[in-house]
């Protein structure tokens, strides 16, 4: 077990639920525990009933019989100060606030409550997560704080000070077969904070890749210390909320974060070596480069399977991204020529397959040189779509064979642009096997991108953190 406190804290053997209900919010933060398969014992709170989805509903934290690790407040701001009585009580080890309207409001009495919320949980020892945020999403433990978020773990780690940012990323994230070892919102921070997250996702083992999207720092200095140490180790990769003025307004009032200069805290991340993305888009781009393709190392790209101006576009660009699109080696050309292909003088990087008029074996023969070459540290692979083709003449294993002798090889990144679906009659046909595509690649170990520039841009941002980190 890892010696932070927050180890403990994220595999408690009890929750309680205080705020529950058969319907609404406060029974939201109870069948989401039930759906994950939570195996120790959950306690609903609510002295308006006597049962909350089968389980014994009790009128007070203290009334339960046994001993309770972990506390969800569900309840109003004016309720709080009693909760963390009973808590302190109870000998609670950490409670997560839902409960909101503290000093994010502005307000000065909702601030001076946060403060007095925080002064009885350090004299009782009771640690907070929170106020404001949805909590923990912990799938090997069985937590969660939505229904039908992903029972399977994986090697990221993300935390957020948005609970809506954490939900859509999850659920965005799954269905590019990216899973998560934890993921943590905390919203106001008033007491763990970002810091005290980064540096647990730091010495956590099953977590390889720590995502952060983040408003405000409470402590800039330590965080700085922090990220320089943890990307030494490993990658995170950060969005920033509040980078211009509206969004700095914004920020004050949802999680009580005072935003810095933007060009200051650019320069911060990329002293520290961390990535810094503009979306969560480009988050979960970057993500799914780094969990499938942990290290590229350098720019060289090769690109094929295109054809005509897409192969035009796509030197413009993966050039324009960072990326170094290489003439096609010289040695690949001569044994062309020695084995008689007919476009030996005329193909280049990228491979514009329209040339090929067709010849299947000879674009293949042309992808497997290039992905065994030397020169190239990075391939970026067009899929081609079931366009023109039906579900009576399409076999899927047939169609991704012509891709294995590639990807086995290199680094690779696969485009797969499904713009023929407009084209095609039985789009619903089109759909399920396009699907079946993607999860092939996933399968391979492959990241899977809609667009050459979305792909391009992400393969830069590994290749510029393993830089760095070389550096």
């Amino acid at each position: 077990m890892l010696n932070h406190p927050l180890e403990e804290i994220l595999h408690p053997g009890s929750i309680a639920v205080v705020g529950a209900s058969p319907t609404g919010r406060g029974g939201g933060f109870v069948t989401p525990l039930i759906d994950q398969g939570f195996k120790g014992p959950i306690y609903p709170i609510n002295p308006k009933y006597d049962e909350i989805h089968g389980f014994k509903a009790y009128g007070r934290v203290t009334d339960i019989p046994g001993p309770v690790d972990f506390v969800i407040s569900s309840i109003p701001a004016t309720a709080i100060l009693d909760l963390m009585d009973d808590c302190v009580a109870k000998k609670v080890k950490c409670v997560h606030l839902f409960t909101a309207r503290f000093s994010e409001t502005g307000r000065k009495d909702a601030a001076d409550l946060e403060k007095e919320l925080l002064r009885r949980a350090h004299a009782g020892n009771v640690r907070l997560i929170g106020p404001n945020c949805m909590g923990v999403y912990h799938p090997k433990q069985g937590m969660a704080f939505n229904e039908n978020m992903p029972k399977q773990s994986g090697p990221v780690g993300l935390v957020s000070q948005s609970g809506q940012v954490v939900g859509e990323i999850v659920a965005r994230s799954a269905v590019r077969r990216i899973f998560f070892s934890k993921a943590i919102s905390y919203g106001n921070a008033l007491d763990f904070n970002e810091c005290d997250y980064l540096e647990y996702f730091a010495q956590d083992p099953e977590t390889k890749i720590v995502l952060m999207y983040v408003e405000g720092l409470r402590d800039g200095q330590r965080f700085t210390k922090l990220l320089k140490e943890t990307t030494a180790k490993k990658p995170v990769i950060i969005l920033k909320g509040g980078r211009g003025k509206a969004g700095t307004r914004a920020t004050a009032s949802h999680t009580a974060s005072m935003a810095g200069s933007r060009l200051l805290w650019e320069s911060m991340i990329r002293q520290c070596g961390a990535v810094s993305v503009a979306d969560i888009d480009e988050l979960i781009d970057v993500a799914a480069c780094f969990e499938r393709i942990p290290k590229i190392a350098g720019r060289r790209t090769a690109v094929a399977g295109g054809s005509g101006g897409s192969s035009v576009q796509a030197a413009d660009q993966c050039e324009e991204a960072g990326l170094d699109i290489i003439d096609l080696p010289r040695d690949i050309r001569e044994t062309l020529k020695a084995e008689g292909s007919p476009i030996w003088d005329w193909i280049n990087n990228p491979a514009d397959f329209s040339i090929a008029m067709g010849e299947e074996e000879a674009a293949l023969r042309i992808m497997k040189l290039m992905a065994e070459h030397p020169d190239f540290d990075l391939f970026i692979l067009f899929a081609m779509p079931p366009w023109r083709q039906t579900k009576d003449n399409f076999d899927l294993d047939q169609a991704m064979q012509r891709y294995t002798p590639v990807v086995s090889t290199k680094p690779a990144v696969v485009v797969y642009q499904d713009w023929p679906r407009n084209m095609t009659p039985d789009k619903g046909w089109f759909d399920e096997v396009s699907e079946q595509i993607r999860g092939k690649f996933h399968e391979m170990g492959l990241p899977v991108y809609a667009s050459v520039i979305q792909a391009a841009r992400a393969a830069v941002k590994v290749v510029d953190y393993w830089e760095r980190r070389k550096a």
